[in-house]
């Protein structure tokens, strides 16, 4: 049972992210980090035990997508619905952004007709853009530098595995320089993970972030690391993360990344280097004997439909947090 000052820290926490965006989680404080999935924890379990979710009751997001998805749309349409409110899908083939209307009148109109914002698209400047302009809260469902929204479901699910964050060891091997990978760096280095990350020459992690998240880990004694050596980075890890190694708008260079990635496989021989507990996590889809092995994703060291489901729970954590009056 939390104490009357933890209930007073939480309602601090809670009203002052109230209404607020959700860009990357750089932005965010460790305690905020921490508090949405306290929520999302809260808000699983009444779903598991069918206890009714109204927060939103009355409440509509709108949700713009100009790159596809399944894991993205379905939890926070799904969510929205849990939480009794309404989310529409916005393809930009079906709106007037995808024909040349700016992103500020976009904006400006969005936050007259609904309550909230999800975006999902290219460049991370066309949701910066959004959010200055709109007057409610805009999500950052994914861009090609960030992706926070999935990272929130990993810290979740390596949270209920591991009964804590502070203080493990993340190992990312692949692309360090893709939306997942930069996410993941910056989550690390708020909740005190230690993350080591392993890439090939020339697809290192952006460096802008990195000296944000250098500076979050020098708070909270933990460190990042960057090597081009998989059995270096994955050496005592308690979790294992790894991604495509061509991500959408990539195509083009998939012959290019398979020979470079090739060396980054995340299979058994990799992983006997990781500790015997170690979990492994993959923000799907996946292309099993790619970027990694089925005996791996498929085997009892993998938690990737854990971490999927818990899109759903960290969602609706964010949507309750930000759009509830």
């Amino acid at each position: 049972m939390p104490t009357t000052k933890k209930l007073e820290d939480k309602a601090m926490i809670e009203q002052k992210l109230r209404g607020k965006d959700f860009l990357t989680l750089a932005e965010l404080e460790t305690e905020d980090i921490l508090f949405l999935l306290e929520e999302a924890i809260d808000l699983k379990q009444k779903q598991k035990q069918g206890i009714p979710q109204t927060d939103l009751q009355g409440k509509t997001l709108g949700m713009i997508f100009e790159k596809s998805s399944t894991r993205t749309r379905v939890s926070f349409e799904v969510g929205m619905l849990q939480l009794g409110g309404h989310a529409i899908f916005l393809s930009s083939k079906d709106i007037q952004l995808g024909r040349g209307e700016s992103i500020h009148d976009t904006a400006k109109v969005l936050s007259r007709y609904v309550n909230g914002i999800m975006i999902r698209t290219f460049e991370h400047e066309k949701v910066e853009e959004l959010a200055e302009h709109a007057t409610i809260p805009v999500i950052n469902g994914l861009t090609d530098l960030h992706h926070p929204a999935q990272v929130l479901a990993d810290l979740l699910t390596i949270l209920e595995h591991k009964g804590k964050l502070k203080g493990l060891k993340l190992c990312y091997i692949g692309d360090g320089n893709n939306n997942v990978a930069h996410s993941l760096i910056e989550g690390a280095a708020k909740v005190g993970m230690n993350i080591a990350i392993a890439s090939p020459n020339a697809y290192e992690p952006n460096a802008d972030i990195l000296k944000g998240a250098n500076a979050d880990a020098e708070k909270q004694n933990s460190s990042i690391s960057f090597t081009n050596d998989p059995i270096e980075a994955v050496k005592d890890a308690d979790v294992v993360v790894t991604d495509v190694w061509a991500s959408m708008g990539q195509e083009d260079e998939q012959e290019e990344r398979i020979n470079a990635f090739k060396p980054f496989q995340v299979n058994s021989n990799l992983c006997k280097h990781a500790k015997d507990d170690f979990i492994f996590l993959h923000c799907l889809p996946a292309h099993r004997e790619e970027e990694v092995t089925a005996e791996i994703i498929d085997g009892t060291h993998s938690v990737v439909f854990d971490e999927a489901e818990n899109r759903l729970h960290a969602q609706k954590a964010l949507l309750k947090v930000l759009m509830k009056d």
